[in-house]
């Protein structure tokens, strides 16, 4: 029995190797590079778009780093490229992204049991065992077909930063430290201080800088975990220094809290690149540089690459997926990936783990995983399948999940046990899993 995966995003390449890694024939069809999205460049799969960082890697202190761990006990390709790409970034997982793509397109075009195509495909697969992981970028032609098909598509606006040369950036007036002191070494985040005269002139700049044009912009749906730093500054002087500009936890050279304070991370492991950390803008590229450069740091930046705002499409998966991620009317054909309703890099690479999970179950005839909101994978299969009248794309979060039976006070001890709760079961539900497979 062969499996056809459309897509080679993190979702699509996860749900392949997870496929043949358990003896199912798979055929992987991109569409890259014959044709590229709006937001793809790279002829690699497993192409990092808005960022360079997984987020947290704390298993017990934050859900993002619990999921990761949860992914790398069940075998999660994207965690063994993250490991073997990584760049330091403090608490966070970040990666140099061709590294990082490198090694999954490898791992991908190296295994027997995966045959790799090239071409766009235009409808959903008629027949036989599919999973469709073709990310929030969907080409026209299938968005298309899914939506006649299927109803209930929306989309909202995804924005991406911009990335600056490290040669470009006066290291003169900025200080190397991780907030709170987190960290691996002396500091993984170039900082970036403003005094009040400097934040003030520069929101003011901000908010009234021009815009990219964007189709029918004005009646999107804006993600609030993307939100552009435009729109942010517009809520309020103050909003940037309660987000992405927030001085808490940093210090200066001279023991000082900044007014503000942008981060920088590593774009790469050689450090030739900067990523302007949670600066997603939909401002045109001349005003970026402008504005952009008002940061004392930044005065003579060079941009590798500006900010871009691009559409991301997701079905009402309540209506359609069922916990295992195949579709309701039609149980052999699965989605994953963004498309879904999850949100973030990880998250999206979890779903793409679980669709195969539950493709290849159903192809051995056992029924679907018992997954539940104990765990941060469970708690996501139950978030697209769960009926919702206001369904939007969730990240992972504490809030998702299946409440600890004793209330804890301690935040803390309460993260703690949640994890070692969720560690506890997603290691039950991965032998149930590979005994069912075997």
């Amino acid at each position: 029995m062969q499996v056809t995966v459309v897509g080679a995003g993190l979702a699509g390449c996860e749900a392949a190797y997870f496929l043949a890694s358990h003896g199912v024939r798979v055929r992987l069809v991109e569409s890259k590079p014959k044709k590229f999205t709006p937001a793809h460049s790279s002829q690699n799969y497993a192409e990092l778009v808005c960022s360079n960082s997984l987020k947290s890697n704390d298993v017990f202190g934050n859900a993002c780093g619990l999921l990761k761990e949860e992914m790398r006990r069940l075998g999660s390709l994207t965690m063994q490229a993250a490991e073997a790409a990584k760049v330091p970034a403090g608490g966070a997982l970040a990666v140099d992204r061709e590294a990082f793509s490198d090694y999954v397109t490898r791992k991908i075009r190296q295994h027997p049991l995966i045959e790799t195509v090239c071409e766009e495909v235009t409808a959903l697969p008629e027949e036989g065992y599919a999973i469709v992981a073709t990310g929030p970028l969907t080409l026209d032609a299938l968005a298309q077909d899914i939506a006649q098909k299927l109803g209930g598509n929306l989309y909202f606006y995804d924005a991406a930063a911009p990335i600056v040369s490290a040669s470009s950036i006066d290291f003169s007036k900025t200080f190397t430290a991780d907030r709170y002191g987190r960290g691996e070494g002396s500091g993984d985040y170039v900082n970036c201080p403003m005094t009040k005269e400097e934040y003030e002139a520069f929101v003011e700049a901000l908010c009234s800088a021009e815009r990219a044009l964007v189709h029918d912009f004005d009646k999107r749906d804006v993600f609030e975990g993307c939100m552009p730093v435009e729109i942010m500054a517009s809520r309020g002087k103050d909003t940037l220094r309660f987000g992405m500009l927030k001085p808490v936890g940093l210090y200066d050279r001279d023991g000082k809290r900044p007014y503000a304070v942008l981060q920088l991370r590593k774009e790469n492991c050689a450090g030739t690149a900067y990523n302007l950390v949670g600066f997603q803008t939909n401002l045109k590229f001349p005003e970026q540089k402008r504005v952009f450069s008002m940061i004392p740091a930044l005065h003579d930046a060079e941009f590798l690459r500006y900010g871009v705002m691009h559409r991301n499409t997701f079905l009402n998966a309540p209506l359609l997926l069922n916990a295992d991620f195949s579709l309701k009317t039609r149980p052999q054909l699965f989605f994953a990936g963004q498309m879904t309703g999850v949100e973030g890099y990880v998250e999206s690479a979890a779903s793409g783990m679980l669709a195969a999970i539950g493709c290849a179950l159903r192809l051995k005839g056992k029924p679907p995983a018992a997954w539940d909101a104990r765990t941060v994978c469970g708690s996501l299969a139950l978030h697209v399948s769960t009926p919702n009248a206001d369904f939007q794309p969730m990240n992972a979060n504490y809030g998702i999940l299946q409440p600890l039976e004793t209330h804890i006070r301690d935040k803390a001890l309460k993260k703690r046990l949640l994890a070692e709760r969720a560690l506890e079961q997603i290691g039950t539900l991965s032998a149930q899993i590979e005994g069912a497979l075997s």
